[in-house]
């Protein structure tokens, strides 16, 4: 923290302490995990669990489209119990028959390639959510890292007000300004003094949402090493289509492919009997053979086939806007943190600017040529100038997170 400023040599060691509140967490804390040992766990994370989940259930159902319909067997006895020659069971005929479903017409394969369509889906969609969990997680580790930088910059800023508080009262006493001028410096403190307690509460936050979203036993409590000053790879060069418009393509061949599931489904339905027939009076066997075919006269599967083949032009849809927006997202994400990168350097001279005209005016007042408006002024301004610094750093990781999800890749 910055050192006491109720003498005049409060300029000692400034440079250095603004560093260390911008660039280092206080020691005693213990720090969470670093962002890479983060990442490297993606696979607790629950939604990685359940994108995981979903593409196991989908490779099973591809398994499972290969299985063949299971047979039917059946026993039938004919001419027993009834009048005359058939009052007993020695006219008895007796029919023992297998009945084995065909699918015929490609109906096999193409139910088959239809959940192969969806593993692979399924697959292309657990890649895409775990370079999403990665980003989160550089999102929320950066909020949490700025959050804490913040509530540092709080507390420096509230012994900055009370050391200008003291300098004031120490002039009231010199009978060098009025009273007034310490009831506005008091209540420049409690000001101060609220900040600090609302930075430590979303600092606090901050970190219970880092504990959750990773997973952690042990509560954050500081953040090491940096994410906020680690600069993106600028020589990444993304590579073939990105994962959106290849699951886009999926979707659509997963569609195409149900159209023909419901287009063979509307065929007839085939299926070969084989049997053994026992006649009682005659005391012999003789084999049956049969072959049973449904009528599609009321039911040929047109609402289903109609209902695929609009799935179909909405995946096609899906797949021209993944295609048309994805190189404008790109860009755009691309711009952005460029512009944040420059916004960084604009900010880093912001605070040098505010630091040596703060300490410009502290002496000035100290001498008695610069107003407690003015130096509260330039105190502000430096203040501005430290929490414009830790924004600049948070947006280029907001930046580096969006362009990383569209390149498929974890943030730097």
């Amino acid at each position: 923290m910055f050192t006491s400023f109720s003498r005049p040599q409060w300029a000692v060691g400034f440079a250095v302490a603004v560093t260390a509140v911008l660039f280092a967490l206080p020691s005693r804390a213990e720090p969470a995990p670093p962002y890479e040992a983060l990442i490297e766990s993606l696979d607790r994370i629950p939604i990685t669990v359940e994108a995981e989940a979903l593409l196991d259930a989908a490779n099973a159902r591809a398994q499972q489209a290969r299985a063949l319909p299971n047979p039917s067997v059946s026993v039938e006895t004919e001419n027993v119990y009834g009048r005359g020659p058939f009052s007993g069971y020695d006219a008895a005929e007796s029919t023992f028959s297998i009945n084995q479903p065909l699918e015929l017409w490609g109906q096999r394969g193409a139910r088959i390639g239809a959940a192969q369509a969806e593993a692979k889906v399924a697959a292309l969609r657990r890649d895409q959510t775990q370079w999403t969990v990665a980003g989160s997680l550089a999102l929320i580790y950066s909020e949490a890292e700025a959050a804490s930088l913040q509530y540092e910059l709080a507390v420096e800023a509230l012994e900055l007000t009370e050391a200008d508080a003291n300098a004031v009262m120490l002039l009231i006493e010199e009978g060098r300004e009025p009273s007034l001028r310490g009831i506005q410096a008091n209540s420049e403190v409690e000001s101060a003094r609220a900040a600090v307690d609302e930075a430590r509460a979303n600092r606090d936050a901050a970190f219970a949402r880092l504990t959750a979203a990773a997973m952690l036993v042990q509560p954050v409590t500081a953040i090491e090493p940096s994410l906020l000053n680690r600069s993106p790879d600028a020589s990444f060069q993304a590579m073939g289509n990105p994962l959106t418009v290849q699951i886009a393509e999926a979707e659509l061949e997963a569609a195409s492919k149900s159209v023909s599931v419901e287009r063979l489904r509307a065929r007839p339905a085939v299926s070969a009997s084989l049997g053994v027939r026992r006649f009682q009076e005659y005391d012999t066997e003789a084999f049956t053979f049969g072959i049973n075919v449904s009528l599609p006269l009321f039911d040929r599967n047109k609402g289903a086939i109609s209902a695929a083949r609009a799935e179909e032009r909405a995946a096609a849809a899906r797949l021209t806007t993944a295609k048309l927006q994805t190189q404008a997202n790109r860009s755009a994400a691309q711009a952005r943190l460029d512009a944040s990168i420059t916004r960084i350097r604009a900010a880093d001279k912001g605070v040098a600017s505010a630091e040596e005209a703060y300490q410009l005016a502290r002496a000035g007042f100290d001498a008695g040529r610069i107003s407690q408006l003015e130096l509260r002024s330039i105190r502000s301004a430096l203040i501005s100038a430290r929490n414009t610094a830790v924004n600049a750093r948070l947006a280029r990781v907001r930046a580096e997170v969006e362009l990383a999800g569209l390149d498929d890749r974890a943030p730097f």
